[in-house]
């Protein structure tokens, strides 16, 4: 005759560690306020978003006013009377784009194209260089061309402003674009570089047993791998350059060679009426940018916050 008891619960064993899943249900338990943000913290986020969302909703009603309303009264003034259509109009933007846009669109393409791909090129060859490749002096020349990023671009505009007009480069695209390239190339080696450090390097060593060159390893394994990174800088680059007056303007200045920011700056009149016609022509070049952003969103927080954090 058997007899049927119940299973003595296992007797716990000293130093045994217990699940994770256990140790984080049980931190949950103990905070149940954890991870929530206080009013302070809410009351600033609704400061930054009212600070930023008011000044784009002043561009957006600006560029449906006529005339004569952008010119007599604030934009503001339409919350007392939304619905009177007489105050509205869509000519602002065919006007706008009729005032030299579209010619502007082709050349922001000539500028910005080579200032993000010609940087990218030579900042990812250099950033492998810094990560899987060991020469002298490595470490103090990244330190060197990453203290560049501390440098105002400004200081450099008046050298290459008569360097170009002793080549004959002044009024020519290639003198925006180079500066470009130029003043862009620290922050593309800092991000690249910080990124392709976090990849394993075992599969640099296995390339190399296999006798794969530097360039093969490069172009066959790092650069796929490099997406994140490449399309976060690839971003920054392109809004930087695009939405650039200062160098278009000194470099190109407004003719036949301008760029979209140099034409919407010029769409407001001598007597500083046609605000209109500006910010019908800012939400125009808006477009681009913003398409930019939105097909690479989701490489962008992953190549930013790679290689922030090791461990």
């Amino acid at each position: 005759m058997t007899t049927t008891g119940t299973t003595p619960p296992p007797t716990p064993v000293p130093g045994e560690v217990k699940p994770r899943r256990a140790i984080a249900k049980r931190e949950d338990a103990a905070a149940p306020g954890a991870g929530k943000a206080n009013w302070l913290v809410k009351l600033a986020l609704v400061i930054l978003c009212f600070l930023w969302i008011v000044p784009t909703l002043g561009i957006v009603v600006t560029a449906f006013r006529t005339p004569d309303a952008a010119n007599t009264s604030g934009w503001w003034t339409v919350i007392t009377s939304p619905l009177d259509f007489t105050q509205y109009t869509l000519s602002n933007y065919s006007q706008a784009w009729n005032e030299g846009m579209g010619n502007a669109f082709i050349n922001s393409f000539a500028v910005t194209l080579p200032a993000t791909v010609i940087p990218i090129m030579i900042a990812a060859f250099a950033a492998y260089a810094f990560t899987f490749m060991e020469f002298p002096f490595r470490d103090s020349l990244f330190v060197l061309i990453v203290a560049l990023l501390v440098v105002p671009n400004q200081v450099a505009l008046v050298p290459l402003l008569q360097i170009y007009g002793n080549v004959g480069l002044t009024g020519q695209f290639a003198a925006v674009y180079l500066a470009h390239i130029g003043f862009g190339m620290p922050l593309a080696i800092y991000i690249l570089r910080n990124y392709m450090s976090t990849l394993p390097k075992a599969v640099v060593e296995s390339a190399k047993i296999d006798g794969a060159s530097h360039f093969k390893t490069f172009w066959r394994l790092i650069v796929p791998m490099s997406v994140p990174a490449l399309a976060s800088f690839a971003i920054f680059q392109f809004l930087w350059v695009w939405n650039d007056l200062l160098i278009a303007l000194l470099f190109l200045g407004p003719g036949e060679k301008e760029v979209v920011t140099v034409t919407v700056a010029g769409l407001v009149g001598s007597q500083n009426q046609g605000w209109q016609l500006l910010t019908a022509g800012a939400i125009i070049s808006m477009i681009v940018p913003v398409l930019v952003f939105i097909s690479l969103q989701r490489f962008f927080v992953r190549g930013l916050t790679a290689g922030s954090v090791k461990g």
